[in-house]
């Protein structure tokens, strides 16, 4: 069974007594409970020496919002896997450089990042994690693989930042950025990676309208992780999870969109493509247990901000269509 590590958890189970379900004590000890850090009650603590990372594959929960608004509770999407001290970065949301900080990682030892698809919530920073990265110690080349425009969207980057990157070449002696960046832009899917520790690979998934929208699986010499990106239902996803150790999968709940449809102008709009390009919390369940995955992991959820909800909501939603072992993903959550 996956670990989760919280120096917090004491609290956090004393602050959810609130919570009268037979697995609430259960989550709690597993450092899955975050009511009380998502209601301000206390900070989540950065996953940092929780396992030796020359010994085993680290999952850490950079970000688990869902959507591109920015919310006091949750980060933007984005997961990290730890393989020898080396950082494999899925989706790069607002933030993620500092979430990298704040789980005690070095972004030096950033060697790949993938993109699932091109929405704000999981690109925004898609440049900045590199920039920002460089302007720290990262020097060794790093692939970003995603699907289009990932090379004009680059270009344009590097453009935008051209003055900050000759000025710091120039000044502090860098080497320039846009030559340890190697890009991999793809439509089609199958294996977008591969070194010595790991393979990546990609399935396209649902996501309409976006057409070019992917899933990842990374297998480690310990570990098989799958990474949903935004879908609905997707018989690619269940495929390309087969047998997997780990699913991190987005979810919405809809008794809640009408809450969070009602903040919006464009309502109407909005419903329709939630529930067309999104995934049910029971359509989770049951494509996690289609897979036949080990845990499921909860995240970018919807909503993710406001109407706030509890972490026992999303449990008992999920619980009756996934037998497995089940977490509610959080921010620096380790698994």
């Amino acid at each position: 069974m996956p670990k989760t590590h919280n120096t917090n958890r004491s609290i956090a189970c004393e602050n959810s007594k609130e919570v009268d379900h037979a697995y609430s004590r259960r989550q709690c000890m597993l450092g899955v409970c975050a009511l009380a850090a998502l209601a301000g009650q206390i900070l989540p603590s950065p996953a940092k020496g929780a396992t030796d990372a020359s010994a085993k594959t680290r999952l850490i929960l950079l970000g688990t919002a869902g959507g591109p608004t920015p919310k006091s509770n949750r980060a933007a999407p984005a997961q990290v896997v730890v393989v020898k001290g080396r950082l494999y970065v899925f989706d790069a949301g607002n933030g993620v450089a500092r979430q990298v900080a704040m789980a005690g990682l070095d972004i030096g030892k950033l060697k790949a990042l993938f993109l699932t698809h091109h929405h704000s919530d999981h690109n925004a920073d898609i440049g900045n994690v590199l920039l920002l990265g460089w302007a720290a110690n990262l020097a060794t080349p790093v692939t970003v693989a995603g699907p289009p425009p990932l090379r004009n969207a680059m270009a344009k980057f590097f453009e935008m930042n051209a003055f900050d990157i000759q000025t710091r070449m120039a000044d502090e002696g860098r080497q320039d950025l846009k030559k340890i960046v190697q890009l991999k832009e793809f439509t089609k899917p199958g294996v977008m990676y591969q070194d010595d520790l790991v393979k990546v690979t990609a399935a396209r998934v649902s996501h309409p309208p976006v057409a070019n929208a992917f899933a990842y699986r990374i297998d480690t010499p310990n570990r098989s992780i799958v990474f949903s990106g935004d879908t609905a239902p997707s018989e690619n996803l269940v495929t390309l999870a087969q047998g997997a150790d780990i699913m991190v999968h987005e979810v919405m709940h809809l008794p809640s969109l009408e809450k969070l449809i009602a903040t919006e102008p464009n309502a109407k709009t909005l419903r329709e493509h939630l529930i067309a390009s999104h995934t049910s919390t029971d359509q989770v369940g049951k494509v996690a247990t289609d897979a036949g995955v080990k845990t499921l992991v909860l995240s970018h959820f919807v909503p993710g901000g406001y109407p706030f909800l509890a972490d026992n909501i999303w449990y008992d939603a999920v619980r009756p269509f996934f037998k497995g072992e089940l977490i509610i993903g959080r921010d620096l959550m380790e698994i």
